[in-house]
């Protein structure tokens, strides 16, 4: 068996193009584009390429962007200003925090002080707690952008996820916990593994659907995959290439090993990685049209 290689990149532009008419019907009614503000902090390169890439493909559909960039030395207090300014400016629509922050700077205080309804990460505890409620709730509430990403891939491929089981490895307020949750109120049995799992090759192989999201590069073998399951690799990793003498990009996943193995599953990059962002913005337009009572 050879797996169906999940394109992503396809995937996300789908996404970036349904939420650019949105754009453009919003802007049509209302005058303004919907507005993010990115609070960047420090010069973390990984977080700089990111912050770049988000501002670029929001602009490339019409949204606007403000940046604020700080060093990392702010205060914790300068930035829950900046934090409450953007709450009370009613063109801001969505808000992003881009973590990790620095050490002296609780990440809990400064997520939870943003407003949840412009809390374009879905971080903030209220959208935790909705999120984990389900139901209706889940029309009112911000999924985390990686799970929902993932969550929208898997439906892309899978019409109906009910009573399959999906293992995922890492239990991160990120990716772990919040797919957990989107994946139950699809009806899947779920199983979370993480460092401390006993047999965690043989509870993985399980798994019908295996998301890994745990940050430790080529992590999952051939073996720890059940034959025809569907993976979704979430990890990015960079590691040295002895072929090339470079770096290059790996996951969470033996890329080539699961391959054989598996009946799809999300290179990297060009996985996850799109789909991310692109849930970003819709998270972003979808809060624009609910302060605004479209939605």
């Amino acid at each position: 068996m050879t797996a169906n290689i999940i394109d992503g990149k396809q995937i996300a532009a789908d996404l970036r193009a349904s939420t650019k008419e949105l754009v453009t019907e919003f802007i049509n009614k209302y005058n303004n584009p919907p507005t993010l503000a990115v609070v960047l902090v420090g010069e973390d390169p990984a977080s700089q390429v990111y912050v770049k890439t988000k501002t670029k493909m929001a602009k490339e559909i019409g949204m606007n962007v403000e940046d604020h960039f700080f060093e990392k030395t702010v205060s914790e207090n300068d930035l829950l200003d900046l934090i409450h300014d953007l709450n009370s400016n009613k063109d801001v629509n969505g808000i992003l925090v881009q973590l990790p922050l620095p050490d002296h700077i609780n990440s809990r205080v400064i997520i939870d002080a943003i407003d949840p309804s412009k809390d374009a990460d879905g971080f903030h505890a209220i959208n935790v707690g909705r999120n984990s409620i389900g139901g209706d709730l889940l029309k009112k509430t911000f999924t985390p952008c990686t799970p929902l990403g993932c969550y929208l891939i898997l439906k892309q491929h899978i019409s109906d996820l009910k009573g399959m089981h999906a293992v995922i490895i890492g239990r991160s307020n990120i990716v772990g916990k919040p797919m957990a949750q989107l994946l139950l109120e699809e009806s899947c049995t779920v199983s979370i593994v993480h460092s401390k799992t006993k047999n965690i090759e043989e509870m993985t192989r399980q798994g019908d659907i295996v998301v890994a999201a745990v940050g430790r590069p080529l992590m999952v073998k051939k073996d720890w995959i059940k034959p025809g399951a569907v993976v979704i690799d979430v990890g990015i990793n960079r590691i040295d290439d002895p072929e090339t003498g470079k770096t290059k990009l790996v996951g969470d996943v033996d890329y080539d090993g699961v391959a054989e193995v598996a009946s799809a599953i999300t290179p990297v990059p060009g996985g996850v990685g799109p789909m991310t962002i692109a849930c970003l913005l819709k998270n972003t337009v979808d809060a624009a049209l609910r302060q605004q009572g479209s939605e």
